[in-house]
């Protein structure tokens, strides 16, 4: 019998599952709506019974599964395989997850932070082309980040390692979330550039569509705006697109000035805007990085999509052959 890994990519609206070869190749995927109801006490058995049922409906046997692998919000603790503070699964208090799935699928359990899965499924089967040293940046509703070294991933003493979307891009800027003040997540997620553009329109005094639509009190996203700048040429738009790709290009700089990957790795929704953002990040890197990283690390578009994190989180398991 072939051996096989699962995958989960817990996420808080959904959960993504997949049965992978050893090798990485995914077979099976599927998916199920994530219950958040009484403090998300039905998400640990709802992915439980959903591994054991896709198991006995594709009739396989357990002795073929290495292992299960998972991404999840929230701060994990490796070692206890525990989460907490994952606040959109409603997870306040500490989650003995591994312990529950375990002893619900009679199977090996690994966890980690979802982007630092997202980073190892780039990394073992996207655009990371299995390099040893990848840093990958994720830009969604915030930015997110994974960091590989050595081929394997950094979690730091108290798991923040990789939290790129903290580094700060511009001091005394736009105030984030975390308490801080200009972290890139504030101008390179689908909600910084919305913020972008919105600061952008104030100012701006010749014709633009894009100007036009935020004056008239309609829903910007960062894909309209993307769309904008491609489309009809809109000089506002285009201007939020440079500034978007200014600060992520400063900060894959100051990634590979310190970690000299082989690759960046740029993933997540507003990444869809595809080369058109890419070419104006790389114009801001080959500004900022020391010479020989900017000759040596290249920038490069994910290419797993939404599958990078069940593929990730199954590699987690692979460490149970």
């Amino acid at each position: 019998m072939s051996q096989k890994l699962i995958g989960v990519d817990l996420g808080g609206t959904t959960i993504k599952f997949a049965i992978l070869t050893a090798q990485g190749d995914v077979q099976q995927k599927w998916s199920l709506r994530t219950n958040i109801l009484d403090d998300g006490q039905h998400i640990v058995p709802d992915i439980v019974e959903s591994i054991n049922h896709h198991i006995d409906l594709y009739q396989m046997k357990r002795e073929q599964f290495i292992g299960i692998g998972m991404g999840t919000p929230g701060t994990v603790d490796l070692e206890k395989g525990t989460v907490e503070g994952a606040f959109n699964l409603n997870w306040r208090t500490v989650q003995p997850v591994k312990e529950k799935i375990e002893a619900g699928t009679g199977l090996p359990f690994v966890l980690d932070n979802d982007a630092n899965v997202a980073a190892l499924g780039e990394r073992w089967k996207g655009a990371g082309n299995n390099g040893s040293e990848v840093a990958f940046i994720t830009l969604g509703t915030g930015v997110g980040g994974g960091l590989i070294s050595n081929g394997e991933l950094i979690h730091g003493i108290s798991g923040a390692g990789g939290e790129v979307g903290h580094m700060n891009v511009e001091p005394d800027g736009y105030l984030c979330t975390c308490g801080n003040r200009g972290c890139l997540e504030q101008y390179a997620s689908a909600t910084g550039v919305v913020h972008l553009a919105q600061d952008a329109a104030e100012e701006y005094v010749g014709d633009s569509k894009l100007k036009a639509m935020i004056d008239d009190g309609q829903e910007i996203t960062s894909k309209i705006v993307f769309d904008l700048a491609k489309k009809d040429d809109d000089f506002l738009a285009n201007q939020v697109v440079d500034k978007v790709g200014y600060y992520l290009g400063l900060a894959c700089a100051n990634i590979s000035d310190i970690l000299n990957p082989q690759y960046v790795v740029i993933g997540g929704g507003v990444s869809a805007a595809g080369d058109f953002l890419l070419e104006r990040v790389q114009k801001s890197f080959q500004r900022f990085a020391f010479p020989t990283v900017r000759e040596s690390t290249k920038l490069k578009l994910a290419k797993l999509g939404n599958d990078a994190g069940v593929i990730g989180a199954a590699s987690l398991a692979t460490k149970f052959k």
